[in-house]
This record gives C-alpha cells, sequence and structure tokens, in this order.
C-alpha cells in the first residue's frame, strides 16, 4: 500500500507559500485550545508525560504542546519540514525531538506515549486503517488520541478539492493531495478508529467565523501581500461543538 503523500517544500523563502504551514498558523489557536479542553475532560496531565505530534510540518504544534508542559516527539514524512522544524524548535523548544517517518510507519516505540496529535493527516492516507493501527500501538493503555481532519460534505469538496488545488488564485496545495474518497465522515472516522481498538469520545466543529476572511487571507498570501505569521489575526477560527462539521473538525479517542 501506498505511503500517503506529503509536500516537500522546494523553497526556504519566508515568501514561499506552503499550504500546511497556512494550515498551521491558521489553526493553531483552535488546535491548542482544544488540546487543553480535552487534557481537562480525560483528566490528564501534561507534566511529566510525552506527546507524540504526526503531521508536524514545521513544527509550530509541536513547540504549542511542548509549551504546555509535554515531552514531544515531532514526527513528518517530509525531511524538509523535519529540518526546518528542528532549525526553529533550536531556538523555542529545544527538547523537542524532531524525526522523518510517514504515518504508516512512525519507527516509534510500543505504548511509549500518553497524548497523541494527528494534525494533516487522516485526509491525506490512503490507508487510514493503517495509520490508526500505528497510532493505537504508541499509545499507552488509556492513552488519548487527539485529531483535526476534513468531512466529506459538498463544501469542503468545494474548498479542499477545488479552491485549495484547482483554482490558481486560492490554490496553496498540489494537485492529488486531497480526493474524495480521503475524505471521511465522523461516522466512518468513528468506525475504522474502533476497529483499532480507539474509542471516539468527541466530535467538534471548527470554523472561520467569516469564511470571507479565509479566501482574502488566502488570495493576500497567494500574491505576497502578507506573510504566513500574518494569516491568524484575519482568520479568526473557532470551536463550535454543537455545530454540525460542514468542512473541518476535530475529535479525540482514547486506547482500550
Amino acid at each position: 500500500m501506498a505511503a500517503a503523500p506529503h509536500i516537500e517544500l522546494d523553497s526556504r523563502s519566508p515568501e514561499a507559500v506552503d499550504g500546511r504551514q497556512i494550515r498551521a498558523v491558521t489553526f493553531q489557536d483552535s488546535r491548542l485550545e482544544y488540546v487543553r479542553t480535552t487534557l481537562k475532560s480525560v483528566d490528564l496531565s501534561a507534566s511529566g508525560n510525552r506527546a507524540v505530534v504526526v503531521g508536524s510540518g514545521r513544527g509550530l504544534l509541536a513547540r504549542g504542546v511542548a509549551g504546555l508542559g509535554f515531552d514531544v516527539v515531532a514526527v513528518d514524512p517530509s525531511a524538509t519540514a523535519t529540518e526546518m522544524a528542528r532549525e526553529a524548535g533550536e531556538r523555542e523548544h529545544p527538547g523537542i525531538d524532531y524525526r522523518t517517518a510517514p504515518a504508516e510507519q512512525l519507527g516509534l516505540a510500543d505504548g511509549a506515549f500518553d497524548l497523541a496529535y494527528y494534525a494533516d493527516t487522516f485526509e491525506i492516507t490512503p490507508d487510514l486503517d493503517r495509520v490508526l493501527a500505528e497510532a493505537a500501538r504508541v499509545l499507552r493503555p488509556g492513552g488519548v488520541l487527539i485529531y483535526d481532519t476534513v468531512n466529506r460534505t459538498l463544501l469542503s469538496r468545494l474548498i479542499y478539492l477545488g479552491a485549495f488545488q484547482r483554482v490558481p488564485m486560492t490554490r496553496i496545495m498540489p494537485a492529488g493531495r486531497y480526493t474524495a474518497a480521503r475524505l471521511r465522515t465522523p461516522a466512518e472516522l468513528t468506525a475504522a478508529l474502533e476497529r483499532q481498538g480507539l474509542r471516539n469520545e468527541d466530535i467538534c466543529d471548527f470554523k472561520p467565523k467569516d469564511p470571507r476572511s479565509l479566501v482574502k487571507a488566502t488570495m493576500a498570501r497567494r500574491r505576497g501581500r502578507i506573510t504566513d505569521e500574518q494569516i491568524p489575526p484575519i482568520v479568526d477560527f473557532v470551536l463550535a461543538p454543537d455545530a454540525r462539521p460542514l468542512v473541518t473538525y476535530l475529535g479525540h479517542a482514547r486506547k482500550g
């Protein structure tokens, strides 16, 4: 089975458009807010515990999780992204262990982690069961899996398969990174988690307060008018736990 597709960044210029980095900076606050909320709900302390961040990209989320008190291993399939993350991490959180590996084969010890966060991963892998089996393997009994992914709806197809891959003004990803078959509904993901001994405990919608702001920010970034770091103030993502996810959603599951 082929491994999940990934992006090898072809430029280290801060002006280069990297779709995963755009998603990382845009989603960062919502992701960390959800992590904090989940830790309280499952009564898990960060202090003295280990976390793995899969799909870590340039390491922004891994540094955020480390900032909560976890001992973090950050894994990404792109060697270039890993090196960029390592360089940035040496300045902010030198204790993070950065590694290059596909989500289907992490190369980490069994039961080594209390928390696993999977970012930008479930919606691109052609073999979700293999990815989830690997997640279950590296988590300790009772360990927590947190994830964010993309639902399969008409709106999500328009955005991820259309705007983000095909429309020149808003394209931030290479063609083929997203396909309809790799976008999973919450029900499909819950069933896949259960097959691997992971009990899903929550689904939470997250979205921009104003979708037009995301379009404007993406177009401005494509044109070089703003940098990645200037995107979050423009696009305010919020958690919507009582809403039906129309595009993106977060969730968490427990191992056995």
